[in-house]
């Protein structure tokens, strides 16, 4: 009784914090969260990223952080503008502080939380307390957990807002340098991993798309849509399940990187063998950071770059 009374205050009070930071009248969809999940790392131990790389002008440079089993993406525009996409685990927050520190980090001008999972939202309220922030996008969809308050807590400490992340939000619309949101598509999905903020950025004729953790469902919806989903480099849905990346959707994306963010020997046997072979099918070099570590990857707006680390302790 205690624990279901609980619940139900902390989705109250995450429910009224995202009608105040989402603006007043706005209906915001609630799942529940699932049976077991107390919003805690997954992850025994977090493995700091070990690579350290200095971005440079002119160069667009996407680092998949080594977070086990986890999330989260620092984007360097050429012009130095900084995208964060998700912050790992509870536990991972200081780790991508730490980051970001390092690579030189002073301002965050577009945060993302791609959906309301801890293993993607969960260091985002430290990463806020951390730097200056300019703007936060997030799916419109509330969750029941302490997770999910603290960075919406985080978030209104700041002053901040949060913009609805939708399919067609056009984030940058520059010359030789585009960001759009590709999904969510829907409102009312009953997976909150479809809710999943989609990006695609253009940097002339480099193309990357990070895909959260969406599923079939998303990946239907973005193919009917009529996006242009092609893209060189694919950030692979769902640490790599089984039950995102189909065929269909790789044979649009057609990427010749597909990076999966995964944890070492984790519960859940991500990446999938299915979606494995389904990559393997495309030809696309698959890149882990369970076995490569942090994943950096750069283009100059024709050609791509890879480097890759080991993870601390290994």
């Amino acid at each position: 009784m205690w624990r279901m009374k609980r619940i139900i205050v902390l989705g109250l009070v995450a429910v009224m914090l995202a009608v105040t930071l989402w603006g007043c009248g706005i209906e915001t969809p609630q799942v529940q969260a699932p049976p077991g999940k107390s919003g805690e790392s997954a992850v025994d131990e977090v493995r700091s990223p070990a690579v350290d790389s200095q971005p440079s002008a002119s160069e667009l440079s996407v680092h998949f952080l080594d977070v086990g089993q986890a999330d989260s993406i620092l984007v360097v525009l050429p012009d130095q503008r900084v995208m964060l996409v998700d912050g790992g685990n509870n536990a991972d927050g200081p780790v991508v502080v730490k980051y970001l520190e390092r690579t030189g980090i002073k301002r965050i001008h577009y945060l993302v939380g791609t959906h309301p999972h801890e293993d993607h939202i969960g260091g985002l309220d430290d990463v806020i307390e951390a730097f200056e922030v300019e703007k936060v996008y997030m799916p419109r969809v509330a969750h029941n957990t302490r997770t999910y308050e603290d960075v919406l807590t985080a978030i209104k400490a700041r002053n901040l807002k949060v913009t609805p992340a939708r399919a067609g939000l056009i984030v940058l619309d520059d010359p030789g340098l585009q960001i759009e949101f590709l999904a969510p598509g829907s409102s009312d999905y009953k997976d909150l991993n479809q809710y999943s903020a989609v990006i695609k950025i253009t940097y002339i004729n480099c193309s990357i798309l990070l895909t959260g953790d969406a599923g079939f469902e998303s990946e239907e919806e973005m193919i009917a849509s009529g996006a242009d989903l092609e893209a060189d480099v694919l950030k692979v849905g769902h640490h790599g399940s089984r039950y995102s990346t189909s065929e269909e959707f790789l044979e649009a994306v057609s990427p010749v990187y597909a990076v999966i963010s995964c944890g070492k020997d984790n519960d859940y046997g991500h990446p999938h063998e299915e979606t494995i072979s389904r990559l393997a099918g495309q030809a696309a070099r698959i890149l882990r950071t369970d076995r490569d570590g942090t994943v950096i990857i750069t283009c100059d707006g024709q050609d791509l770059q890879v480097k890759t680390g080991q993870s601390s302790g290994d």
